[in-house]
């Protein structure tokens, strides 16, 4: 957290500002408002926004927020080839296909299709597309 000296209304509106992306209701969160007309409570969220401190700490704290949320589909890939690599050692090889399975889904290699609605005694016809796909290394 900042070395700077914060009200508590200060910080939660910069709490609440990250979680809603909305300063206006970032204020209406942590200050009283019940007084104050819609227009006056917009200028206090932007006024508080606008300050130094608060905005060095909203930058702290989406920086945060980021590093947190930074799940991508190369950490994924990475995750499921450690996994694939780990049951394979285990010799655990229904581990090991089930990671290659995710890996593909996640690469768009494998679609699952499922046919909605209909009569399950008279199912619709099934064409399959038997497109190459390129081999998972």
């Amino acid at each position: 957290m900042s070395n700077l000296k914060f009200t508590k209304r200060q910080e939660g509106f910069c709490q609440s500002y990250i979680e809603t992306g909305n300063a206006t209701e970032a204020y209406r969160l942590n200050y009283n408002t019940a007084n104050m007309k819609p227009n006056t409570v917009e200028k206090k969220a932007c006024e508080l926004k606008k300050n130094g401190k608060v905005r060095g700490r909203l930058a702290e704290l989406q920086k945060h927020h980021q590093e947190r949320h930074n799940i991508t589909v190369d950490s994924i890939t990475d995750m499921y080839l450690n996994d694939r690599k780990d049951a394979r050692t285990a010799k655990q090889y229904a581990t090991a296909v089930a990671a290659t399975t995710g890996l593909a889904k996640l690469h768009g290699l494998v679609v699952e299709k499922k046919q909605i609605g209909g009569d399950p005694n008279n199912p619709l016809p099934v064409t399959i597309n038997m497109n190459p796909v390129t081999t998972l290394q």
